[in-house]
């Protein structure tokens, strides 16, 4: 259990951080079989801002990123990034936020 009291579970071999996830991963499962999104994908990391190193190339600041829980196209072709949230973080409102400016992609809250 971590420290917000998700569960961390296995469902066909695949980790998943929740219940929740676990389970809307499922759902997006079904809804990828009856044609209704395609390319679904887990774990997608996009990186918000790259390492900053000093002059002797030491990382002062390693990279930023965000990991969406899935990522996949609806049925008009549209990329949906979605997160599964049970508690909203001030680090992922940061992270929200700046997924908007740098990629424009609006993350769709389960």
């Amino acid at each position: 259990m971590n420290k917000y009291h998700a569960k961390k579970v296995v469902v066909n071999g695949l980790k998943f951080d929740s219940k929740r996830e676990a389970a809307r991963y499922r759902d997006l499962q079904l809804l990828e079989r009856a044609g209704q999104i395609t390319n679904l994908k887990r774990q997608v990391r996009y990186m918000l801002a790259p390492s900053v190193y000093d002059d002797d190339g030491k990382c002062i600041e390693r990279c930023a990123t965000y990991v969406a829980d899935f990522v996949y196209h609806d049925k008009a072709g549209n990329l949906v990034v979605e997160d599964c949230k049970g508690l909203r973080t001030d680090a992922y409102i940061l992270k929200r936020k700046w997924m908007l400016k740098e990629y424009g992609i609006r993350i769709l809250e389960t």
